[in-house]
């Protein structure tokens, strides 16, 4: 199976971001970052996992493995309630984000996914190439 770490980094919160992600096969290894000149953290760490589920297009399966608990919780509990109120949260408001949630949704739709939370900065091998990858790219639009 298909194992991807992904990570999102602000350099400010709005401000110059970068998303990341690093697949492996158990024997490849391959990796993307990119980003933009004005979003958030969150807006980041959304990016990187649409990216990686885009990249893994031919893979049928895959391990998702974020320190985002903001995406996991959000893939595995709130997107159920978001889609049957609307787009909508608990107290009626909008959904944040709801561009990248329901491009999320959509691929998410296409492939399974096993959700994997690992704590950031905790010295995990590909999550910390992650994190430099998400920060040289969100430097890159400084």
């Amino acid at each position: 199976m298909l194992k991807i770490w992904t990570d999102g980094s602000c350099l400010g919160n709005p401000g110059p971001g970068g998303w990341a992600f690093v697949a492996t096969d158990g024997t490849n290894i391959a990796h993307r970052n990119g980003g933009e000149k004005n979003t958030t953290n969150n807006r980041m760490e959304l990016m990187a996992v649409i990216r990686a589920i885009s990249a893994a297009h031919r893979h049928s399966e895959i391990e998702i493995h974020t320190d985002s608990q903001y995406v996991k919780n959000g893939m595995q509990t709130w997107i159920k309630n978001w889609r049957k109120n609307n787009w909508r949260t608990s107290d009626k408001k909008p959904v944040k984000n709801q561009d990248l949630w329901q491009k999320l949704d959509e691929l998410a739709n296409t492939i399974k996914i096993h959700w994997v939370w690992v704590r950031g900065h905790n010295g995990e091998e590909f999550n910390e190439r992650c994190d430099e990858l998400a920060r040289a790219a969100a430097e890159e639009f400084k």
